[in-house]
């Protein structure tokens, strides 16, 4: 069991520098949109290039951020029946929805995904809008980025029998750190006190 959890804090390493770096992609995302925005508006000026560019670079945050997502338990979960069990109820419900269906439907779509790339690799596909971008760039996200989440499921399930055999804490605990929602949350409340307090003193 010890070696399976040095696995599982070598994939969640991997994630977390994964997780470190991708969201750099944001920035960029942004500064394209805006860039190609005001060219477009102001100056008439516009290329499909860089419309793909901007979904190349969403599929990528959106695909190689995915194992970070799921390491994080910030993944979208239909557990309102399982919340009223036992804990170790739901971490046997969450076993089994890793191996008979997070495995099955990850491990098919990376199959079918690598001959998807590798055809556009070996003829160097390149969009058919003028202009346009190689496609088989952003068809490797998606083997890259399935084979990911196939990892981060591994380090999930190590950690779950761990859990259930007394060797690792709680996987489905929430982090102290507040959640996305709450962080958002949070910062529009001190905003909002910020400007009540502005206007209060004028």
């Amino acid at each position: 069991m010890n070696f399976l959890l040095k696995i599982s804090r070598v994939i969640d390493g991997l994630n977390k520098l994964i997780g470190r770096y991708i969201i750099w992609l944001t920035l960029i995302v942004v500064v394209v949109s805006a860039t190609n925005a005001v060219s477009r508006k102001l100056l008439h000026m516009s290329s499909n290039a860089w419309l793909e560019l901007q979904w190349y670079l969403f599929g990528a945050i959106f695909l190689l951020a995915s194992g970070y997502t799921f390491l994080k338990n910030e993944h979208v979960r239909v557990d309102v029946v399982s919340q009223m069990l036992p804990r170790r109820a739901q971490i046997i419900i969450e076993i089994i929805g890793v191996v008979f269906f997070l495995f099955p439907a990850f491990a098919l779509v990376f199959w079918l995904s690598i001959p998807f790339f590798y055809k556009s690799w070996v003829f160097m596909e390149a969009s058919s809008n003028t202009g346009g971008l190689i496609r088989w760039p952003v068809k490797l996200l998606l083997p890259v980025g399935f084979g990911i989440l196939l990892l981060s499921g591994v380090s999930h399930l190590i950690k779950c029998i761990a859990y259930l055999a007394g060797d690792a804490p709680d996987p489905l605990a929430r982090s102290e750190e507040p959640s996305s929602e709450e962080a958002l949350a949070q910062e529009i409340l001190k905003y909002s006190v910020h400007d009540n307090n502005t206007n209060s003193k004028r």
